[in-house]
């Protein structure tokens, strides 16, 4: 405990409003819902994916967010993401509600509590994992408990203090999502050097020669999809590359869950040798992501196709190609399934590809590769200043 803070449970701070359903009687209102889906990863707000719904104006009127309210997931979340985010509204006008799988805390006393500086100290509780502690599971939902949660300890500083608290992890939060802004301009500038050099690959108004993916590759590379069933998970077994890793340009090593060697031998035709595009094949189609050395003797499961480049074409220009907008199109068109979408391996050999001479490519490649290299300094600033987040996170609410 630290000297001049008091402590109170969230309950004592905090009303409880629960959300709100689907109007039945008149008079309705349409109003913005807030729902699940606009809670980010890292407990932020999104409003990409509003809901607008008619609800009931008697049952709107109490249930009307305002700003300062903090919005807590109650239902939802999965075996990776627990339930229990917090976000923080904080948008002034408008008609705002929340769903029935929300609940929202509004503070007694703003003299006492800072909302922003509350869904700070609920995000650091989320982020340590004591909601996992407060969770139920129904029909595949995961549920909060909300009299549990509202027992939770809360440290209440004086409230300038909880200003300078907020000020401070304010200012790392808006250093982070700058870096993030500098890394969509490297990948803005890349796409754009691509338009520039080789024009747009479907139109293909420079005339370039097309040829099918499969016309493309090397020799011994089939592009077909890997493990079918690779397991749970063994120890000292072969690392598997899964769409949940292809995250960013590079996938790493570190993370990979293994199988065995008997399962990976029986689909030898997709055990990398790490310098592979990899292309998910179901799910996302399109995602790809880039095999690096250290991923040699790796292998893919059923949801990854590898593309090994032949001599006359480039990998970063294949890649770029594969990621230009035109071409992730043209793979949505040939892209099948509601529950699971996925694309046939020979619409994914189909591919049509334009193919400058090999000098060019091998140009923008260079190009490309000083744009990886100031990502790569970029993201090395992002991890830095996401330890000193995660460290004065715990300095002050530990």
């Amino acid at each position: 405990m630290r000297k001049g803070w008091e402590y109170k449970k969230l309950g004592e701070v905090c009303d409880v409003i629960n959300g709100l359903w689907i109007g039945k009687k008149e008079p309705f209102i349409n109003v913005a819902v807030i729902r699940n889906t606009n809670f980010s990863k890292d407990c932020q707000l999104n409003l990409d994916k509003v809901a607008f719904i008619d609800v009931e104006v008697k049952q709107f009127a109490s249930k009307k967010l305002k700003f300062g309210d903090i919005i807590i997931e109650k239902s939802g979340g999965s075996e990776k993401q627990p339930v229990g985010r917090p976000i923080l509204f904080n948008i002034s006008d408008g008609n705002y509600s929340f769903s029935n799988f929300t609940s929202t805390l509004r503070i007694k006393d703003n003299t006492e509590v800072n909302s922003a500086y509350l869904h700070k100290c609920l995000y650091a509780f989320y982020l340590k994992g004591e909601t996992i502690k407060l969770q139920s599971k129904t029909t595949g939902l995961h549920n909060l408990n909300i009299k549990g949660y509202l027992r939770l300890n809360i440290p209440l500083p004086p409230l300038s203090t909880q200003l300078a608290i907020v000020s401070e992890l304010d200012k790392i939060n808006k250093l982070i999502r700058l870096k993030k802004e500098q890394l969509k301009d490297f990948d803005n500038l890349a796409q754009s050097l691509f338009y520039e050099m080789f024009g747009d690959p479907v139109e293909n108004e420079k005339g370039w020669e097309v040829k099918k993916l499969n016309e493309i590759v090397s020799d011994n590379c089939s592009i077909s999809y890997g493990i079918v069933q690779p397991g749970d998970g063994v120890e000292n077994g072969v690392p598997v590359v899964r769409p949940v890793d292809m995250t960013k340009t590079f996938v790493s090593r570190k993370g990979l869950k293994n199988t065995t060697k008997e399962i990976s031998d029986s689909y030898k035709r997709t055990i990398l040798k790490g310098n592979e595009i990899l292309m998910c094949v179901r799910g996302t189609t399109g995602l790809i992501s880039m095999a690096t050395p250290e991923l040699q003797g790796c292998n893919v499961t059923r949801g990854i196709a590898p593309i090994e480049c032949g001599p006359t074409c480039d990998k970063w220009f294949v890649f770029y190609q594969i990621l230009n907008p035109a071409i992730q199109h043209h793979i949505a068109e040939y892209t099948r399934g509601i529950a699971l979408k996925q694309i046939n391996m020979k619409d994914v050999r189909d591919i049509p590809l334009c193919l400058p001479p090999l000098s060019l490519q091998r140009l923008f490649a260079q190009r490309i590769e000083q744009i990886e290299r100031e990502k790569s300094e970029v993201q090395k600033s992002i991890q830095d200043l996401e330890t000193l987040l995660a460290s004065r996170m715990q300095y002050w609410f530990e």
